[in-house]
């Protein structure tokens, strides 16, 4: 696929997730909140600083900085998608968040002056870009001298169930294309290999690149399918193409595929993240 069409496709997505972003955020908040952590004490944001977080979705882990920056500083929460900066926005005004600014930015061509803040957090989202390289070396461009970049990105399969056992369902029964080497993906930037050569081919050296575990917890078989549709594009659009039948058939197979998982309420699924570090 040419990269406009990755680029074209990938907003489509995110614009229809957006609603079950917001519908979800809690669960997805809590489920991340480890590699979260993470994020913000490696930043390490201080007061009076400006924070600039891509991709950012719901906007949790710039809500998370802004108690850190203060009055003084000020987080800059951002997303491609207009849908999901407004969803960003109305809970930023729950949350009662003051000093934070919505905008509309595309991570592979960020509208910003060159050294413009200090630093930058991304959770979940180089892998998915259409060029990775591109959206780091903008990112590189907006960061102060000693500026710190702080982001996360999933490793390999194997080390992700969560949410490769429902990919292989996907693909095996025909309904979702094996992926693409090289093409953005939730597993792009699994090899450390490729992830820091990107990282340092963007101008940054690596100052730490930890394995962050999380957990996904869900009640059932129907949780677990309820929440991937509302949040996985691929795979709400995977499953929306299947029949009844086939539907009930791929439920089973899950349950079978998760009884590794099984706990007393329901299922935990391991994921491991790679968490980086940057300056």
């Amino acid at each position: 696929m040419e990269i406009e069409d990755q680029r074209r496709q990938s907003f489509e997505t995110w614009e229809g997730m957006a609603p079950g972003w917001e519908r979800w955020a809690d669960k997805i908040e809590q489920t991340a909140l480890p590699v979260q952590e993470w994020l913000v004490g490696a930043l390490e944001p201080k007061q009076g600083e400006t924070i600039l977080e891509l991709a950012a979705g719901p906007g949790s882990v710039g809500f998370a900085a802004s108690p850190l920056v203060g009055e003084g500083g000020s987080i800059i929460s951002t997303d491609f998608s207009p849908e999901m900066v407004e969803v960003a926005r109305r809970r930023g005004e729950q949350l009662g968040i003051t000093n934070v600014e919505h905008r509309v930015v595309d991570a592979e061509r960020i509208e910003l002056e060159d050294d413009s803040v200090d630093g930058v957090l991304c959770r979940f989202a180089y892998m998915l870009m259409p060029d990775t390289a591109a959206a780091l070396s903008e990112t590189r461009r907006v960061l102060r001298p000693g500026g710190r970049l702080a982001f996360a990105v999933w490793r390999g399969p194997e080390q992700n169930p969560w949410v490769s056992i429902a990919g292989r369902v996907l693909v095996e029964r025909g309904l979702f294309p094996p992926p693409e080497p090289g093409a953005p993906g939730i597993f792009a930037l699994g090899d450390e290999e490729r992830l820091r050569g990107l990282v340092e081919g963007a101008g940054f050296a690596v100052e730490r690149l930890e394995d962050v575990a999380s957990q996904f917890r869900y009640t059932d078989i129907d949780d677990y399918v309820g929440v991937a549709h509302d949040t996985g594009g691929a795979f709400g659009k995977a499953w929306d193409g299947a029949s009844d039948e086939e539907q009930l058939a791929m439920k089973s197979e899950l349950e079978e595929r998760f009884a590794p998982f099984r706990v007393e309420n329901g299922y935990a699924l391991p994921g491991i993240a790679a968490c980086v570090l940057a300056t």
